[in-house]
């Protein structure tokens, strides 16, 4: 059953930097090491790092979401495109995820957004496509030692 409990929803702060980022690399490591392979889950947490998280904050929004003082979930939106959304292990199927989804829509939109794209990874193609995003396009990245990432490009319409 997908029910959201009352939540705290704000704005990213730098003093959440380590708690988001442990957030992030938890679910990384739980949701993408039974899909992808150690080459692939070694380049998500390359591309979430403390370094790249800083830099989001500072080009775009980051939420997060916390619950008894913890980060539980997180989402990024910048130039109208969401990523990094990720809901720790725990606390999924909660409703939080995409709570963060239509706060993020929300912003883009009324920064005149027509579209939100996102990439989509294996473990969360079911989860966009139940939220209207529709896939465009099929991507593939060679994480070396014959190791592949694949996932997709999706779109959804932000008029209403």
């Amino acid at each position: 059953m997908n029910t959201i409990r009352k939540v705290n929803m704000r704005n990213f702060r730098p003093s959440d930097l380590d708690g988001v980022l442990q957030l992030i690399h938890d679910t990384i490591d739980v949701s993408y090491a039974e899909v992808y392979p150690p080459r692939a889950v070694q380049f998500f947490k390359q591309f979430h790092s403390k370094e790249k998280l800083l830099n989001r904050h500072h080009a775009g929004t980051i939420l997060v979401i916390e619950q008894s003082g913890e980060a539980v979930a997180t989402g990024a939106l910048a130039d109208g495109e969401i990523f990094a959304v990720f809901v720790h292990p725990e606390h999924q199927s909660r409703g939080y995820g995409k709570a963060l989804m239509r706060e993020l829509e929300d912003r883009a939109a009324k920064q005149g957004c027509e579209h939100s794209e996102l990439s989509v990874s294996l473990p969360s193609r079911d989860f966009y496509q139940t939220l209207g995003y529709s896939i465009v396009e099929e991507c593939s990245r060679d994480v070396g030692e014959g190791q592949r990432l694949d996932f997709w490009k999706a779109r959804k319409s932000l008029t209403r």
